[in-house]
């Protein structure tokens, strides 16, 4: 069980021993509890966490769609967090030490086949409540690009079934479906949902088997379990599947200005990195099968 006290005396030590500011502070604070809750739902104590924890947290960060820096920053808290409480004694060795930082610049992109795609979808393939919601949810993060917290925090209103499109809040942006995932959602609302919801007053499009909004780490495990099921030897989480998203629309012809919008990046430079990594794939195959390499 995670204890709050250990955050506060933290904070409570940076601001007298080390006379942090207040930014600073805030920063740290909302650092540590991110990564409290973060352990707290994944049913570990703090106490006993280790580098594979940590290594998790940092891969949630990253599909939460969090920058290089940000990750970086709240590694750092998490590191010096366990610096204290080794120091006082609660534990005997920093698990964080040995979890490294993103290097920033180039983009760590991981893609899974089109192949692999398909067979992932398809592993949910009973007609009980959590298959059909388990198959929408699957073919939707393909289908749109949609990171982890853009998936969750949907809405039923945020689905459009008669002109087939998703609205996501985060920059207010419209993602039209094919017709196989329009499907796939339709049925999820028919078939699944309305059975799962206790509550008729629940927004939420995708919820859990209480019939609450489902979480972040509801949804990794949906995925882990899956790609288990399906024999993918891939380290799979949803940034793979926007990855993978991104990178098969630029193979077959995508515009890389639509593709900008479609993700929701500010900046094209973001886009970019995923063209870049096509054309290195293009450039790794002519050299790997051209007869005279």
């Amino acid at each position: 069980m995670v204890s709050v006290d250990y955050k506060d005396e933290f904070l409570s030590f940076l601001v007298s021993e080390k006379g942090v500011s207040k930014n600073t502070l805030n920063a740290y604070s909302n650092d540590i509890s991110c990564f409290e809750l973060y352990i707290l739902q994944a049913g570990i104590d703090i106490l006993k966490a280790d580098a594979k924890n940590i290594e998790s947290f940092k891969n949630y960060l990253k599909d939460d769609g969090r920058a290089v820096s940000s990750v970086s920053r709240a590694l750092s808290s998490v590191r010096s967090f366990y610096n204290y409480l080794l120091r006082e004694g609660f534990v005997t060795s920093n698990p964080a030490k040995v979890v490294k930082n993103d290097k920033s610049g180039a983009k760590q992109i991981d893609v899974l086949t089109a192949e692999e795609i398909d067979l992932l979808i398809r592993q949910p393939s009973g007609n009980d409540e959590k298959s059909v919601r388990d198959r929408a949810i699957l073919e939707l993060l393909y289908a749109t690009g949609l990171n982890v917290t853009e998936l969750i925090e949907l809405n039923l209103k945020d689905f459009n079934e008669r002109l087939s499109f998703i609205k996501c809040a985060n920059k207010e942006r419209f993602i039209p479906l094919y017709p196989k995932a329009k499907k796939l959602l339709s049925s999820y609302l028919l078939n699944s949902r309305r059975f799962l919801v206790n509550d008729p007053e629940e927004t939420a499009l995708f919820v859990n088997i209480n019939g609450e909004r489902m979480t972040r780490q509801g949804l990794w495990k949906i995925i882990k379990h899956y790609a288990t099921e399906a024999g993918i030897k891939k380290d799979i989480s949803p940034r793979m599947l926007r990855h993978s998203f991104a990178t098969h629309l630029l193979e077959n012809g995508a515009d890389v200005l639509q593709l900008k919008e479609i993700l929701g990046h500010s900046d094209i430079s973001t886009t970019n990195a995923y063209v870049n990594f096509v054309k290195q794939k293009m450039s790794d195959a002519l050299i790997s099968f051209h007869p005279r390499a």
